[in-house]
């Protein structure tokens, strides 16, 4: 990673780190749950070598950037000002975000709040998504049930001892590629339940994971590894379940939103996401006129460091014919 670097913004101290000579259209990546700007550090090396200015934060309540204890203080007005904070900071008038996992939301909800200072959106994994009829919680409540991880995560304070009473395990359990021949099914994904049992427990398949007896391979070097634990032992996961927090929150604050996101627009998709799969950006385009898909293949989860090579091809021959140097 490149040195880091502050800038205080909308109320943070945020830590980022920059590449790339200050010229052309600049690119801001976003990470996910439960990452970090590390996270990005192949696309940073690509767009560096490519002459490509590129920007990646520790986003609010992750890693180098303490959030507020306010919960309601990691909704998505809040996210997406950040990145316009941040823009203001380096004198940006205009970016292309791209942004993965929840990154992905952020980056979709970003030309909604803040159209003018938006020039493209990038999409890994997470697909734009249009505002639910009625409360999202309330839909995945009835749809998966209470311990379906993002209704879990409402509880105060319940998952966040459980990730950080043994952060190794944790990211032990979230870090792997998908087993051989591992779908949405036989990861117990599947998107709605078919008895009393919730979809996806993480809680409790986290309380019980015993990482001797995982299938699924590594794509993280030790080192790589041990930089995820030794920061989420530091800070814990609080911060990141805090954006979960408020969907609620997001949702009735946006029914005013325009819901189109008008700017030139790439969605990368992994094959073998069982969480976000290919089928889940079915019909962006009703939303998303100026769109391109781009499949990355024998990619679960975790696509910008399963398969760096793919996707940061993918991206800069987006940006080379949408933003030409």
């Amino acid at each position: 990673m490149p040195p880091v670097q502050y800038a205080d913004v909308n109320g943070v101290h945020m830590a980022y780190y920059e590449v790339g000579p200050r010229e052309g259209m600049p690119v801001i990546f976003c990470h996910g749950f439960p990452e970090l700007a590390f996270s990005w550090r192949h696309q940073l090396r690509a767009f560096e070598a490519a002459g490509r200015w590129a920007i990646a934060p520790d986003q609010r309540g992750y890693g180098l950037t303490k959030g507020p204890d306010a919960v309601q203080a990691y909704d998505i007005e809040h996210l997406t000002g950040d990145i316009v904070g941040l823009m203001d900071h380096l004198g940006i008038e205009k970016a292309v975000l791209c942004g993965h996992d929840w990154g992905g939301i952020v980056v979709w909800q970003a030309p909604l709040y803040h159209r003018d200072r938006i020039a493209g959106v990038i999409g890994l994994n997470t697909p734009f998504m249009r505002r639910a009829p009625v409360d999202p919680i309330a839909i995945m409540r009835a749809r998966m049930g209470d311990e379906m991880y993002i209704v879990h995560f409402q509880k105060p304070g319940e998952a966040d001892a459980v990730l950080n009473a043994n952060v190794r395990k944790a990211m032990d359990f979230f870090m792997r590629r998908p087993a051989p021949g591992e779908g949405a099914a036989s990861a117990g994904l599947a998107s709605e339940r078919t008895g009393e049992e919730s979809v996806f427990p993480l809680v409790r398949m986290v309380q019980a994971y015993d990482p001797a007896v995982d299938p699924r391979p590594f794509f993280l070097s030790d080192d790589e590894f041990e930089a995820f634990v030794e920061t989420f032992e530091r800070t814990g996961f609080t911060g990141g379940i805090n954006w979960y927090r408020n969907m609620t929150r997001n949702w009735e604050r946006s029914a005013n939103l325009d819901e189109m996101v008008r700017v030139p627009s790439l969605m990368v998709m992994a094959e073998k996401d069982a969480v976000l799969p290919p089928s889940a950006a079915d019909g962006m385009e009703a939303n998303v006129p100026d769109l391109e898909r781009v499949l990355i293949k024998d990619s679960g989860h975790w696509t910008q460091q399963e398969q760096p090579e793919a996707v940061n091809a993918a991206l800069l021959d987006w940006m080379g014919r949408h933003f030409p140097k």
